[in-house]
């Protein structure tokens, strides 16, 4: 970076551009109000500038005509119209699909490793009884905090719930079921292996493309800043060309 702001400074000055002197003066009181005091500023300038108002000023002028220069050659260069926006969006389908998801909560009952069939009969009442208990819940809220006395599997802590997870995440008896219930519907008992689950659901969401109204500004964002760290590489890149770079 070091290197890149003085070799930007550089054309900057062998291209003779120049800083009006309202700007400099305004940059000059901006930098100036920083400070609590004026012996706070004193101080500072003492310290870093043998107390020379010209060596800052200089100083801020370089920053200034560095600042200059990158517009002119990265941040005007990477603007982004809404018709490149709308043009990225159509030619990328894929990125904007999302696939079918299901949004739901889970009390877990868990066999022990290396489980004995008297265990295994255990852990099936336990099941039963959780089935039970949960089937008396009537809201997100209960049905949570039942997960959190009861369950077994790491999702207790958040009340059983889990983020929205796509079909393909889910074991094929798990979505078998999620497809068969409507929101508010709670399952039965649905046994993975030698463990049981419950699964409340929250919400079906069928596959389908995000609107390019919901990710035109985002998108707008992105696209300017991959633009920009382009053009800032490939200046860094021509600057370095012709220069000569001793590194100390």
């Amino acid at each position: 970076m070091i290197i890149f702001e003085e070799l930007a400074y550089q054309e900057a000055e062998r291209r003779k551009m120049s800083v009006p002197a309202a700007k400099l003066q305004r940059a000059a009181a901006d930098f100036r109000k920083q400070f609590a005091t004026p012996e706070e500023y004193s101080a500072f300038l003492q310290t870093d500038f043998n107390g020379s108002q010209q060596l800052l000023q200089d100083k801020i002028r370089r920053s200034l005509l560095i600042e200059a220069f990158l517009k002119t050659e990265v941040e005007d260069r990477s603007v982004i119209s809404p018709a490149e926006v709308r043009a990225y969006y159509d030619k990328n389908p894929v990125r904007f699909h999302y696939p079918e998801s299901f949004t739901f909560q889970t009390i877990s009952i868990l066999p022990p490793p290396n489980a004995t069939a008297s265990q295994l009969s255990e852990v099936r009442a336990r099941a039963e009884s959780a089935l039970k208990q949960a089937k008396a819940t009537k809201t997100v809220q209960e049905f949570g905090l039942l997960a959190e006395k009861i369950s077994d599997d790491d999702y207790r802590v958040m009340m059983g719930q889990h983020k929205p997870l796509p079909v393909d995440q889910l074991a094929p008896q798990v979505v078998k079921v999620l497809l068969a219930m409507h929101p508010n519907d709670m399952s039965g008992l649905i046994q993975l292996e030698q463990a049981y689950t419950i699964v409340r659901l929250q919400a079906h969401t069928p596959p389908g493309e995000t609107k390019f109204e919901d990710v035109k500004a985002q998108l707008q964002k992105e696209l300017h800043e991959t633009k920009r760290n382009h053009l800032r590489s490939a200046l860094d890149q021509k600057l370095r060309q012709n220069a000569k770079i001793d590194e100390l």
